[in-house]
């Protein structure tokens, strides 16, 4: 009996846990072109962050050729004034992963030459929330999806456990 209260608890706790689960969302910076200077009118900040809902937990990809750009993540005043002189990290090889482990703003530079003044700086405000699906016909960009729910909490329980359910 003991045993059959202790797989239910279990099960129950396992299944709970299974429907409060957030997958991250994983965003290539630049979608396409990558983290480089913007050309002409284009800048990172007012066209590719549009449409994007940032969550603590997701990932940045900067992807960029390794000797010629770096992202910097620094603080706003830092930011603003491009420079590097308050760099809380800096990734120099690419692709760099970068994880939004915080909720508010995050600002990302590249701190070679006159990149950052030119263009190539980032600024995402992350929130604290799950993750919803996308509305029909809108595109988040993310370069890919989490994998599908298992289709039944029983399939989360080792071998053991199973056997001794009813």
């Amino acid at each position: 009996m003991a045993i059959k209260i202790v797989s239910m608890t279990a099960t129950l706790v396992l299944a709970s846990n299974v429907l409060q689960i957030t997958y991250a969302g994983t965003y290539t910076v630049g979608d396409t072109i990558g983290w480089v200077i913007p050309t002409g009118y284009t800048k990172l900040d007012h066209n590719w962050t549009d449409n994007k809902n940032f969550l603590v937990g997701d990932i940045l990809v900067f992807k960029f050729t390794t000797g010629e750009h770096d992202v910097a993540n620094v603080t706003e005043a830092a930011y603003n004034a491009c420079t590097s002189a308050n760099t809380i990290i800096t990734r120099s090889t690419g692709p760099a992963r970068i994880t939004l482990n915080s909720i508010g703003d995050h600002h990302f530079i590249c701190t070679f030459a006159d990149h950052c003044a030119e263009g190539q700086k980032l600024s995402v405000e992350v929130r604290n929330g799950p993750r919803t699906a996308p509305v029909p016909g809108t595109s988040h960009n993310t370069t890919g999806s989490p994998p599908p729910p298992p289709s039944s909490a029983s399939s989360l329980l080792p071998p053991s456990l199973l056997s001794s359910c009813p």
